[in-house]
């Protein structure tokens, strides 16, 4: 159970997982997304807070990371995650980010992406930097999530993303590496696909 009531965060948001690119999870124009390029999904998803709150407490200025692992044959291929909170946040702004990045709170993040999370390994303070410069964007967690993007894929039609949103067009990414080590989550991939776009998330929604 989770004591946050009205909350509200945006900002941007920068991906990189395992699947080729473009990323086969990704709306392209009017076509939906559908099964990973290889049948399970390593992923690292970053969100760097530009406004936000919960109930009293300001989160502006944080960043969030979750890494996880689906796949698409298990039976509604829940996710196994661990989610990274900035370290520099007090511990009821932790557990706050925690509560609204895992779905805990309801609102947009459940509805978006959490209601998929099975089994959280690991709920950690982390020393997070976020880049999110277009076409440059970074990932780093402690020692547990690195990632960086290379460059754009060119791509002519609107490309979205169902965790920040579809009505949030973005862009999609090389990534030079995608590195995850918490156990049982571990693995290190290069020249697989990002992408980058903003979010803007809210309880009730």
């Amino acid at each position: 159970m989770t004591s946050v009531t009205d909350w509200q965060v945006e900002g941007s948001y920068f991906e990189a997982c395992n699947c080729d690119a473009v990323c086969p999870c990704r709306r392209q124009g009017d076509r939906q997304g559908g099964r990973s390029t290889y049948g399970t999904c390593d992923f690292a998803l970053s969100w760097q807070i530009r406004q936000g709150h919960a109930d009293d407490l300001d989160l502006s200025g944080f960043g969030v990371v979750l890494a996880g692992h689906y796949d698409d044959d298990e039976p509604n291929s829940p996710w196994r995650v661990a989610l990274y909170v900035d370290e520099r946040a007090a511990a009821g702004q932790r557990n706050a980010l925690a509560d609204v990045f895992l779905g805990r709170a309801g609102g947009t993040t459940l509805t978006n992406f959490a209601q998929a999370i099975g089994e959280v390994h690991a709920v950690r303070p982390a020393r997070i930097r976020l880049d999110h410069t277009p076409n440059r964007q970074s990932i780093e967690a402690g020692d547990y999530v690195t990632a960086r993007a290379i460059g754009p894929v060119p791509v002519d039609e609107r490309l979205s993303c169902g965790i920040p949103g579809h009505d949030r067009p973005g862009t999609e990414l090389t990534c030079e590496v995608l590195r995850v080590d918490e156990p049982p989550l571990r693995w290190e991939v290069s020249g697989q696909c990002g992408f980058a776009s903003d979010f803007a998330y809210r309880s009730g929604g």
